[in-house]
């Protein structure tokens, strides 16, 4: 049963970055599609950013790219999320999702993830 434990997230001002983790359980050399979703209050959950862990493309949305990297690093089986330059509208509750497959380039935002984080709360205000 895969587990995933995210850590990192904090009260920040605007401008200022954070450093998101996600533990997953199992080894994520064999390849697993991870990911970052996140929701606001009052909002629907969106997908913020993901990659295959066997090695492929890295997507993010459209408010994601150019701010934030993932990264994941297999020797620890940790996904990794950079918030640079965060926004007020960065706020909200981040939850790391995989699956045992590949990213689907055209759905990995939309895909039902088997597997989500408990969530770590990134709160950007002045």
């Amino acid at each position: 049963q895969v587990q995933l434990q995210e850590s990192g997230g904090g009260s920040v001002q605007p401008g200022d970055s954070l450093t998101l983790s996600c533990q997953n359980s199992e080894d994520t050399a064999s390849g697993y599609c991870m990911g970052w979703f996140r929701q606001a209050p009052g909002k629907e959950r969106e997908g913020v950013s993901a990659v295959y862990t066997a090695g492929g493309e890295k997507f993010y949305s459209s408010s994601a790219r150019g701010r934030f990297a993932i990264y994941i690093d297999n020797a620890k089986n940790t996904l990794t999320l950079k918030l640079n330059n965060l926004k007020p509208e960065d706020t909200g509750m981040y939850y790391c999702v995989a699956d045992r497959h590949g990213c689907y380039p055209g759905a990995w935002s939309t895909w039902k993830y088997t597997y989500w984080g408990q969530g770590t709360q990134v709160t950007v205000s002045s």
